[in-house]
């Protein structure tokens, strides 16, 4: 365990590379052990939770290699419907997309697969996953319905299905297009509220067959099954989850102005800023440009004087891990910030919307939860001066030590090893451009 605690810092400056995007190097890894020949990925993100998609692809009998030389990430794929069973269980560590997304992979395959993690993701439901899985005929083993540890008893006789997602999830959605891939016939997701679609672009720079349509009941994803997938190079652009805790922090401090370089500007992701330049945040984009499928940019984000803004449930699915990082922005904001429809934090790594309830209010920052929404009453500068408990949630520990920045008193965290799941070299990254922590080893 390290605790760090976040001092006030006179202000953030420079530009920054940051890490790999952690959906987009998720889904190289799998869409990359399903295609024929040798993928190589340039910018993979090395976190812990890509990390345990990496073991777990060669449990299941996929070889990938780092060449260190030229940073690259070797995948050598064994095409669509080949994997080996593991005889070891998965273990995903903290990361939902690697559980949910992987086990969609071997559904198709004819033999059993125990997947497993930390206490944290064994207490995440899964059922939202699990039952499309079974309705194409996929069969699971159990203990606590609907949670890890979970066995799945794959069969490569799926039956295509047309899904309608009532509950917004591109987890799922990846899940059942990966089940399709090894499915014969036509698969068929039908989104009523559009999530991210990496994996779709990713699919289609590979050489499946895939079909996007606007529909009556919404977004049609159409995946014809049992392609030939063939190996590609992938460039992984900047995480914009990660991005935005500099861009916030850039924000809120005085005198503030940071470009963050070749960052993820999926039209699926991009919630955040928008949401930023309705609070009247300063955000330049800069050489927009496409790389493998997806929209890549420069972001400058410059001090601004926030207002708080109502955040409709419609633009939940866009900004869903950035919530936490936003609360710090409305926490900064003069008058009042309502996140609405923002349930699904409940299931995160930690109930985030409790969480950061808890934690503003430690600030004295006054804030008003209900199920399914927060609200948010900013100040001009927040008091700080307390200790939180992340409970284990990376997203948390960061957002609160961008408060504590610029905060009067300064804020500490219990625990930051986790950042590791998701952002490494957080710490340096932001103490590179002037924030000020101090650490301590439990």
């Amino acid at each position: 365990m390290i605790t760090v605690t976040s001092h006030f810092s006179e202000k953030v400056v420079g530009e920054v590379l940051i890490p790999g995007d952690k959906s987009i190097s998720h889904r190289s890894l799998m869409i990359g052990a399903s295609a024929i020949g040798e993928t190589k990925v340039k910018g993979l993100l090395e976190s812990d939770d890509v990390i345990a998609t990496v073991h777990a692809l060669r449990c299941l009998g996929v070889d990938i290699e780092k060449d260190e030389k030229n940073g690259l990430w070797i995948i050598s794929g064994r095409g669509v419907g080949g994997l080996s069973q593991s005889n070891k269980i998965l273990d995903l560590g903290n990361s939902g997309t690697a559980a949910r997304l992987l086990m969609g992979m071997v559904a198709s395959h004819p033999f059993s697969t125990v997947f497993s993690g930390d206490s944290s993701l064994c207490s995440r439901p899964m059922e939202r996953v699990l039952n499309p899985l079974k309705r194409m005929g996929a069969q699971f083993g159990e203990l606590n319905i609907g949670y890890l540890p979970i066995t799945v008893f794959g069969t490569d006789l799926l039956k295509p299905i047309t899904e309608v997602l009532k509950i917004p999830s591109a987890q799922v959605k990846s899940a059942i297009l990966l089940a399709g891939l090894n499915t014969i016939g036509k698969t068929t997701i039908i989104e009523k509220q559009s999530t991210r679609d990496h994996t779709e672009n990713m699919l289609k720079d590979f050489g499946a067959e895939l079909v996007v349509e606007e529909t009556e009941e919404g977004k049609a994803v159409m995946l014809t099954g049992q392609p030939e997938l063939l190996a590609n190079n992938v460039y992984v652009p900047a995480d914009l989850s990660s991005a935005a805790f500099i861009i916030v922090a850039a924000i809120i401090i005085p005198g503030s102005s940071v470009l963050i370089r070749n960052v993820c500007l999926n039209d699926g992701r991009t919630g955040i800023l928008e949401t930023l330049r309705e609070m009247g945040g300063k955000l330049e984009i800069q050489n927009i440009r496409e790389s493998g499928g997806e929209r890549v940019g420069d972001i400058l984000a410059s001090y601004s004087n926030l207002s708080g803004v109502t955040v409709p449930a419609s633009r939940a699915p866009s900004m869903i891990d950035e919530y936490p990082i936003l609360s710090i922005a409305a926490a900064c904001a003069s008058g009042k910030t309502i996140f609405e429809g923002v349930s699904e934090l409940r299931v995160k790594e930690s109930d985030r919307l409790a969480t950061v309830s808890s934690g503003l209010n430690s600030c004295n920052i006054k804030v008003l939860e209900t199920e399914d929404s927060l609200t948010i009453n900013g100040v001009d500068v927040p008091e700080g001066g307390c200790k939180i408990p992340t409970n284990g949630d990376h997203r948390i520990a960061m957002a609160f030590l961008v408060l504590g920045m610029i905060a009067k008193k300064p804020i500490t965290v219990d625990d930051v090893s986790m950042i590791e799941t998701s952002f490494p070299k957080f710490l340096d990254i932001m103490e590179n451009i002037g924030a000020k922590f101090s650490r301590e080893k439990g």
